[in-house]
Formats: C-alpha cells, structure tokens, sequence
C-alpha cells in the first residue's frame, strides 16, 4: 500500500491494513480518536508501536512519556511538526507491511 492510498482509506469506516496495529494506530489518529489511536498502538510490543506510542503521547502534550516511548522505540525525540513525524512514521510503516 502506498502512502496516498493508505491517505485515501481515510474516508473509509474501518482501517485497512487492521494485522498492523501501529499503521491502525496512525490511521486512528488521522480521524481523530486519540483514544483508538493509543489503543492500537499499545497493542503492538514492537518499536513500531512504541514510535507511534511516542508520536501520541507528543502530540497530547505529555513530553515526558512521550520520550520514554521514543526510547523503547529506538528513536531520537521528534522535534518536527507533528503532521511530518505523522507522514515519516507512516512512510517506514508501510514500507514494511
């Protein structure tokens, strides 16, 4: 799946690729539900789901949890704006799904 196509599924009620809780994660916080969002990405154990994890946690404010998820995920903390680590994260995710 590439990018735009992942981007167009959007509009759709249900994510896409739902075996890949990370990528569901990013997908969950495009249509804004924070709380799907979180959900899915504290299912997946993985640096994937510990990037998103971090991303989440970034975006909601709380810098200090967010650095320890950028840690277990193996990540420098983001300094970028939000919708550009949303595009970098999504971009590494679906080069492996």
């Amino acid at each position: 799946m590439t990018l735009q196509e992942f981007r167009e599924s959007l509009s759709q009620p249900a994510p896409p690729t739902p075996e890949n809780l990370a990528l569901t994660g990013l997908w969950w916080d495009a249509k804004s539900d924070w709380t799907r969002a979180h959900e899915s990405a504290q299912q997946d154990q993985g640096p994937a789901g510990a990037w998103v994890h971090a991303y989440l946690h970034r975006k909601e404010g709380d810098i200090s949890n967010a650095e320890y998820w950028y840690g277990r995920a193996g990540k420098s903390i983001a300094r970028n704006a939000l919708e550009q680590e949303w595009m970098e994260i999504a971009k590494s995710l679906l080069r492996t799904a």
